[in-house]
């Protein structure tokens, strides 16, 4: 299931960056960044009675202006409005209602999706301020007094927003497909693929509106075997202008990644491996996702011998922490190496579901001691005593040691690699947890 995703909007300097800034410092759990993979501080990952979402900050809405990039941030701000499950909508307590309040209240009531009406700059602890009460006028709902400096009422704030969130899907048709996100930046080729696929094979069981927004999740069988593509295409940038429209697709592809078994990490061939990309498949790899890179549109590439093995090399060094997943060079236009892709999704799916019996895998551990010591630090030697998986999709481990502190990120590393040599785990990333030895 797909984490919310929350969007604070509202005009200029009410202070939608503060309470962003507030909630990320404070109350958040940010994903660890990989090495190579960036993030923007537009968006963000918070917790709130244990329910993850996604945070979203927008430049200020001013409706009405003609100014060249003050229509471009409204339009920003659109996006993100369509991308929410609940909107934030910030007002200035101190300033009062005004007509632009009144024009960003316009654009939500068109959105018909939850809003949550905050007012800011109520700096005093204490009943709601009267001045608080002319807000009501918008039309949105009760409101919510709030001071994003000092963070009064924001636990009050946290819990309406909680209260609106959708319900979790139990669609149980969802549970017999293999469920693949078609992720990556605008103008990859995402749409082209999917339509190539549907207009060659055409055993489409049955389309249905996604919970990814403006996404729809299409039912697909071939061969016998069942898939659900989860297509985030939605937003062409038209000019460098609109660069910054692109990071709310990111957030496009966070909620298709976060429900996938497979993630088909889309790369322009003739663009190479971006910023952008490294990002996207960043996510995938952060959440633990079965991933296969690949180059569409590797028809419009000039060809000489070791073209395609030179490629391979740069992405492999573009997307080190993926090194894991298989590349294949495709053409979404052609339908050159479709058939290759099938296998591999299905491929790197079992993959991601394969289980090692205990016995088994501390045979493996053991070998792999024997063979490489355990690191020491100041005398003291690290001493693995065993191993046991505990999931699948990522496969999860538990090492049981005598001093987690011990462990080197290296020997991590080399464990790792020897878990592959001996049992594949092609296109999943491997998760493993340390714990010492009477740990719970």
């Amino acid at each position: 299931m797909s984490k919310p995703v929350v969007a604070i909007v509202g005009r200029p300097n009410v202070g939608k960056s503060t309470l962003f800034n507030y909630l990320a410092g404070r109350r958040i759990s940010i994903i660890e960044d990989t090495p190579g993979v960036t993030r923007d501080r537009i968006y963000a990952e918070t917790e709130w009675r244990g329910k993850t979402f996604t945070l979203i900050d927008t430049g200020g809405i001013e409706a009405q202006s003609e100014d060249h990039i003050k229509q471009q941030m409204v339009r920003q701000a659109q996006i993100a409005i369509d991308t929410a499950d609940v909107i934030v909508l910030m007002v200035d307590l101190k300033t009062g209602l005004t007509a632009a309040d009144e024009d960003v209240a316009v654009m939500l009531r068109k959105a018909a999706k939850p809003v949550v009406l905050a007012v800011n700059k109520a700096d005093s602890v204490g009943s709601t301020p009267p001045e608080a009460y002319e807000f009501y006028n918008l039309g949105i709902g009760e409101i919510f007094p709030v001071s994003s400096v000092n963070g009064l009422g924001i636990g009050d704030l946290l819990d309406e927003i909680y209260n609106n969130f959708p319900e979790e899907s139990n669609d149980e048709q969802e549970e017999d497909y293999i469920k693949v996100a078609v992720i990556g930046k605008p103008n990859a080729g995402k749409s082209s693929i999917i339509n190539k696929i549907l207009g060659e094979e055409r055993v489409i069981v049955s389309d249905i509106p996604g919970t990814t927004r403006d996404a729809i999740d299409t039912f697909y069988e071939k061969d016998g075997k069942h898939y659900m593509f989860i297509d985030t295409a939605g937003i062409r940038r038209k000019s460098r202008i609109d660069e910054e429209i692109e990071k709310y697709s990111i957030i496009r592809s966070w909620s298709a990644v976060d429900r996938a078994d497979v993630c088909v990490v889309m790369v322009d061939a003739v663009d190479g491996i971006t910023e952008q990309d490294t990002k996207i498949a960043g996510y995938a790899h952060e959440q633990g996702k079965a991933s296969i890179i690949v180059i569409n549109k590797w028809d419009l590439v000039s060809k000489e011998t070791g073209t395609m093995e030179d490629y391979r090399k740069k992405v492999r060094k573009d997307l080190e922490f993926m090194s894991y997943a298989p590349v294949v060079f495709i053409s979404a236009k052609t339908g050159q190496r479709l058939g290759r892709l099938f296998e591999l999704i299905d491929y790197v799916h079992d993959q991601a579901s394969f289980r090692v019996s205990t016995g088994v895998l501390n045979d493996v551990l053991n070998d792999a001691i024997a063979m490489v010591q355990p690191p020491s630090d100041k005398g003291k030697r690290l001493k693995i005593y065993y191993m046991t998986q505990t999931g699948v999709k990522p496969p999860s481990f538990v090492l049981f040691v005598n001093n987690a502190e011990l462990m080197h990120y290296s020997y991590e590393r080399y464990l790792k690699n020897t878990l592959r040599s001996n049992f594949g785990f092609e296109g999943t990333p491997l998760l493993f947890t340390i714990k010492e030895k009477g740990d719970k």
